[in-house]
């Protein structure tokens, strides 16, 4: 059974995510992401302890992308995240929520704790220079992207690097 109002809120949060990120982008400044980002991360935390992990058959597929962006971006929360990240794997095993949730979400986490990634997913601004963080095996990168329905690594480097120094 889906649960369309938690659906229909999900979508509202993250637009207002998209939003604050797209204006951050554009100017340069933080603006109310910080704000957006906890408010975003107290809200997912009381909903993945009523619920479980927000998967499709909970939300619908666009609710589980919402879902999981949403923990995605609660960096301030990293514990929050490795404990999500565990309710993933469960949901990607049970055929509940897509395997490219969890490729990103492993990466973020590995990445908040000093470790290579595995996908390659993660990038930062190196002095005005966008460049992906390190990556554990690089030669069987895009094996294991394809793994999670991923495309290539070179692909996905132009789409960032267009949409983030655009």
């Amino acid at each position: 059974m889906i649960y369309a109002d938690l659906a229909n809120e999900l979508r509202r949060r993250a637009e207002t995510d998209e939003r604050a990120r797209n204006r951050c982008i554009q100017t340069g400044e933080p603006g109310d992401l910080s704000q957006v980002d906890a408010d975003n991360t107290a809200w997912i935390k009381t909903v993945i302890a009523e619920h479980g992990w927000p998967g499709i058959t909970l939300v619908g597929s666009q609710g589980a992308d919402d879902a999981w962006l949403l923990v995605q971006h609660a960096d301030r929360d990293c514990e929050f995240q490795r404990q999500a990240l565990e309710l993933l794997k469960s949901a990607v095993e049970a055929g509940d929520a897509p395997a490219r949730h969890l490729a990103y979400l492993t990466d973020r986490v590995l990445v908040s704790v000093g470790k290579p990634q595995l996908y390659g997913t993660q990038y930062t601004d190196e002095g005005g220079s966008l460049q992906p963080q390190p990556v554990h095996d690089p030669e069987g990168l895009d094996e294991r992207r394809a793994a999670m329905g991923l495309d290539t690594a070179a692909a996905y480097d132009r789409r960032m690097r267009k949409r983030y120094t655009s």
